[in-house]
């Protein structure tokens, strides 16, 4: 397990209507991420859930214009 994961009973995971909340978008928006790839998600019967982590992951690595050091 790499350093930064944890026991999957420790992740917490969010609906797509939660990730669409945090990142202020539709959740149409949410849906064409997790499906192109750039968002990763687990499919739990009909509807898929997001680690919370995945979301902050990804907004920090969005951000434009910013230099990563």
């Amino acid at each position: 397990m790499a350093a930064d994961q944890k026991p999957l009973n420790e992740v917490v995971f969010l609906t797509v209507a939660e990730v669409a909340t945090v990142m202020r978008v539709s959740k149409m928006t949410v849906y064409r991420l997790v499906h192109s790839g750039h968002l990763p998600a687990i499919r739990v019967g009909r509807s898929f859930r997001v680690p919370e982590q995945a979301v902050h992951d990804y907004l920090r690595e969005s951000f434009v214009g910013v230099e990563s050091a």
